[in-house]
């Protein structure tokens, strides 16, 4: 039996999980099927990070009828020249977003304010200032709403450290997610009482395995950020994975190429939330821990910080 895990980062309002990519249909709605095995490998909950309103709305869509899925709410950095381009400018922007978060009918599925942060690898989205002058707009909706915040930092040269610093009193708890920096940055966002989530691309190179491995197990969740962000054979953590045959059928099932698609087969290139427990194999081993044992160190993290009332509501049964 699998031990449960929550995924607390996909981006399930991707197309690729429609059987479209880059607007080219390669294969019929499969994400039926994408939910039923990230079920079989013990996710228990998937938590759907959204980057504009526009993911907002379909992940609200999406996640409204399922008891185990939830949402963010947030403008990924790439995406944050929206906030002047849209109609009414900046403060119509964050009043869509507020319209979201106070609506009673998505109370109970908004669980994180977010995706959010500074983004300097992939600039041509947006133009550094632009993100610069948009991120401090997610702290008002955090400060607001009481919810956490679902963070985003590649290659920010101190920014991102200095930002959250400077507004670290007006929310309570923060994960950064897809963890790729330093022990240095990670000593900072420790330091800040964040939670740090890693996932595949966290676990890609030995400096990444080395200060992955630093990560407190009292901070520590994990995510696949699909449909991206997989284990790969070039990767070194891939030397780390370890897999019985049952967990090889959990956590990566039989996968083909989206032009020979098949039902009941994963999509190469593609992820999805049941390869999480690759996650864990791979920082099990890294910690020393037995998988089961760090599976429920993180679910009881990812609890505490995105279901908080459910945790306090569980140990005053006890």
């Amino acid at each position: 039996m699998a031990p449960r895990m929550i995924d607390i980062g996909i981006n399930l309002t991707d197309s690729m999980f429609r059987g479209v990519y880059r607007g080219t249909r390669y294969h019929a709605d499969d994400l039926a099927q994408v939910l039923r095995r990230s079920r079989n490998a013990g996710v228990d909950r998937i938590i759907v990070t959204t980057g504009n309103l526009k993911m907002c709305r379909q992940a609200l869509s999406l996640v409204r009828d399922d008891d185990n899925m939830y949402v963010t709410i947030g403008c990924h950095p790439r995406n944050a020249a929206e906030f002047d381009k849209f109609y009414g400018g900046p403060d119509a922007y964050v009043k869509a977003q507020k319209d979201f978060l106070l609506d009673p009918a998505n109370k109970k599925k908004i669980v994180a304010i977010g995706e959010c942060g500074l983004d300097y690898d992939r600039l041509f989205f947006c133009p550094k200032e632009t993100q610069l002058k948009h991120f401090h707009r997610h702290f008002e909706l955090a400060e607001k709403t009481g919810l956490p915040m679902f963070l985003h930092d590649r290659n920010t040269g101190g920014d991102f450290a200095k930002i959250i610093t400077e507004n670290r009193s007006r929310f309570k708890d923060g994960v950064v997610h897809s963890f790729t920096g330093t022990p240095e940055e990670l000593k900072t966002y420790i330091d800040l009482g964040l939670y740090i989530s890693l996932n595949g691309c966290s676990l890609k190179t030995e400096e990444n395995l080395k200060a992955a491995a630093q990560v407190p197990l009292d901070r520590l969740m994990i995510e696949t950020d699909g449909p991206w962000c997989e284990i790969r054979p070039t990767h070194a953590s891939f030397k780390h994975l370890k897999m019985t045959m049952e967990q090889q059928d959990m956590y990566k099932p039989r996968a083909v190429h989206k032009e020979r698609f098949e039902f009941g087969n994963m999509v190469k290139g593609r992820n999805e939330s049941c390869t999480i427990g690759q996650v864990l194999l791979v920082l099990s081993e890294l910690y020393g821990i037995d998988p089961n044992e760090l599976a429920e160190i993180c679910y009881q993290n990812s609890l505490r910080v995105f279901f908080p009332d459910e945790l306090a509501e569980s140990e005053d049964n006890k």
